[in-house]
């Protein structure tokens, strides 16, 4: 190991207080609940001492030669320092709430062990250096989280993890085809090299690259949640704990994020053609997330949808950075800053969602309506991060919108001065705007059904549950609300900073003018959302959504067509014809055979036969040689090759022979030297175990194996 061991001491120490937590938990369950906040605690103070001594002598590195055959590289930048302390604090504020929310939880246990793992390999993935070690954290990142997914064990929750797994196993594989392309084709996996290393490639294996590139974005898109591969999100949110929902939609899509920003920024920074492609899928995941959110009439699955839309805004943003090439600084900031704020905001909504569940054991609207319309300051926590989303001017989420939205008229001004056309550009700038309107219009329908509107039987009831939430719970969704209003109240001294600080990881360049944020242009933009999400909630929510019950009721009604779920519609048929071809195919396989056995015997009777011929004439033409003029020769290369221990064996089993050849085999004698034979081995055995000793191959097997081994041990818990 070598290099600054605070960063393997961030990385390393979730893993060690996860089986010390795991332990604990075996003898005394307060303890644990304690240690396990303790541990959180812990985990932000180192990744504070980390940012400390980056300040104080600028970008860290470590790196361990050697682990499974390739070694693990970690690397603090500013990107690095903004992302890794984001997760720390998620990871801390959510083990502080998690006390309380899971007080009557069974199998606390495994659940505070996976989450523990999962912080481990989560900053493992924003800390790495190259694609070896970002492939290793984020496989271990997506089978630990599994378990979170699965926690209740519930029918939901059981197919929800099934989803979720075949998503994580099938998106890491295809990943591990594109890390394998990429190495091929320029012999490195480290990020920082690999600009650099495809520039002197690409005449001549760019359509390897676009493959191995396109490979990565399918294994990263998936944890992100981009389309088509986004079904896991509003499955495994509304069953997995609220702590949970918020990590995974908060920092775990992130981690896709993250690589997708990699290969952009490095494999294929400011290419035009790359730039269509994420935009285009950006620009549905952006759409979709929020048609099918306004549709939901479930707390968490809102939410998750939600976070499939905003995912969307962000992957809008990479598009925009490739194809404004080097003016890209609001299209950078943009994206590094939604990704910001979508982490700080779904915090505190997904926590504030776990108040009302761990209160009423219920999601769906009609049955929480009117839980926190007496409940103010859960009311206000839960309107800070609703507006923030919504990018309501005052409030965070503004800023980094602003940001995209005047990226996407930069490059619509740029295509009309040199003459292009700028009508697919104008589209993308409607369906954006369009989106965050109907953001802001379900963002308000959850708002009215749980703290405006009345529920017309339990209300009293509602009321009456005081406390709702201890005082560890109120901290823990207080302090990042107060946190996300200093990030909007003051934008130039909080976001732009974090902008600073992590621009020159995607390789942007400061804006050639100060951005006024509250200026009429930009204002107009968030109007015009503004106007867009009142006419979608009164005109569609309200009028198209609503109906009544069989008592007369006013309830949201779920009209979304179930034949519209991909899950069900393209990917299962798919997958099961697959598996059906695959049997087939088998089958006749096994028919062709079997018709052909008897050729295939006689033609292996006929090789075998050949091949003691031809054994037979090559040992008499080496016992001839080695009697006549090899004889002295290899003698003294007896004793000069091999190993001491190859020799020794050797020298004792042709004593043996000799003594053999003298009596039992004196009609037909051993000719042949074990001392040659084992030095030959000896040497095989080297020369292969030096080549997969540098194979990537070897080591991503390693890794492999263990992921195998780990899945198989979670699936059998």
């Amino acid at each position: 190991m070598s290099g600054d061991g605070i960063l393997w001491t961030v990385v390393g120490f979730p893993f060690a207080a996860a089986f010390l937590c795991y332990l604990t938990g075996r003898v005394s369950k307060p303890a644990r609940d304690r240690l396990l906040q303790l541990s959180v605690i812990l985990e932000m103070g180192f990744m504070l001492c980390a940012v400390l001594r980056f300040w104080q002598q600028g970008e860290l590195s470590f790196s361990w030669e050697g682990f499974c055959m390739q070694g693990l590289y970690l690397k603090l930048d500013g990107f690095r320092v903004l992302y890794g302390s984001i997760a720390a604090w998620m990871w801390m504020m959510t083990g502080i709430f998690s006390r309380e929310y899971f007080a009557h939880y069974r199998n606390r246990n495994r659940y505070y062990f996976f989450y523990l793992l999962t912080l481990g390999a989560t900053m493992g993935v924003f800390l790495s250096g190259d694609f070896y070690t970002t492939f290793i954290f984020f496989e271990i990142m997506s089978l630990t989280s599994y378990v979170w997914v699965v926690h209740e064990e519930k029918k939901e929750a059981m197919k929800a993890g099934e989803i979720y797994l075949v998503i994580a196993i099938i998106g890491g594989l295809v990943m591990l085809m594109g890390l394998f392309l990429l190495y091929d084709a320029v012999g490195t996996l480290r990020m920082s090299e690999l600009h650099d290393a495809i520039a002197l490639v690409w005449a001549e294996k760019s359509v390897q690259l676009y493959w191995a590139g396109g490979c990565m974005l399918f294994g990263f898109g998936a944890k992100a949640g981009m389309f088509p591969l986004h079904i896991w999100l509003p499955k495994a949110h509304p069953v997995a704990p609220a702590p949970a929902s918020a990590l995974l939609s908060g920092i775990l899509t992130k981690t896709g994020v993250f690589g997708v920003l990699v290969v952009s920024a490095e494999m294929f920074r400011c290419d035009p053609g790359w730039g269509k492609c994420i935009l285009y899928l950006g620009v549905v995941t952006m759409f979709g997330g929020a048609m099918i959110a306004i549709f939901s009439v479930d707390l968490k699955r809102t939410l998750a949808c939600s976070s499939m839309s905003q995912i969307g805004f962000i992957l809008v943003g990479a598009g925009m950075m490739e194809l404004l090439g080097t003016e890209n600084a609001l299209a950078v900031r943009g994206t590094i800053l939604h990704m910001v704020n979508h982490s700080m905001i779904k915090l505190i909504l997904f926590m504030a969602a776990g108040v009302v569940y761990m209160n009423l054991h219920a999601l769906n609207l009609n049955e929480i309506q009117g839980f926190g319309k007496h409940k103010p300051l859960l009311k206000g926590l839960f309107l800070v991060g609703a507006l923030s989303i919504g990018g309501i001017p005052g409030f965070s989420g503004y800023v980094s919108k602003t940001l995209l939205h005047e990226s996407i008229v930069e490059y619509a001004a740029e295509l009309a001065a040199h003459g292009e056309s700028t009508l697919t550009i104008h589209v993308i700038e409607w369906i954006f705007l369009l989106t965050g309107g109907m953001t802001i219009a379900y963002m308000t329908k959850l708002f009215v059904a749980v703290f405006i509107e009345e529920h017309p039987f339990e209300q009293e009831r509602f009321d009456q549950k005081t406390p709702y939430m201890n005082r560890e719970s109120i901290f823990a969704l207080l302090l990042p609300a107060i946190v996300l209003l200093g990030m909007g109240f003051f934008p130039y001294l909080t976001m732009n900073r974090a902008a600073d600080l992590a621009q020159s990881f995607l390789h942007g360049e400061m804006p050639a003018h100060a951005v006024h944020y509250f200026s009429l242009v930009n204002l107009k933009g968030a109007a015009i959302s503004l106007a867009i999400g009142a006419l979608v909630y009164i005109g569609f929510i309200r009028k198209f959504l609503m109906g009544k019950d069989e008592q007369g009721r006013v309830v949201y009604q779920n009209v979304w067509p179930g034949w519209m779920d991909l899950e069900d519609l393209i990917y299962r048929p798919v997958l099961q014809k697959a598996a059906i071809t695959l049997v087939a195919g088998l089958t006749r396989l096994v028919d062709q055979m079997y018709v052909t056995r008897s050729v295939l015997k006689g033609l292996l009777e006929l090789g075998a036969f050949l091949g003691r011929i031809l054994d037979h004439l090559l040992d008499a033409v080496l016992l001839f040689f080695r009697r006549t003029t090899h004889k002295s020769r290899t003698e003294r290369h007896v004793y000069l090759i091999g190993s001491r221990l190859s020799r020794t064996l050797g020298k004792l089993l042709d004593n043996v022979t000799e003594l053999l050849n003298h009596t039992i085999f004196r009609q037909k004698p051993i000719e042949h030297s074990f001392v040659v034979t084992f030095a030959e081995w000896e040497e095989m055995i080297h020369r292969t175990n030096r080549l997969i000793s540098v194979s990537l191959s070897f080591g991503l097997m390693l890794a492999a194996i263990g992921l195998a081994l780990t899945l198989i041990y979670l699936l059998w818990w």
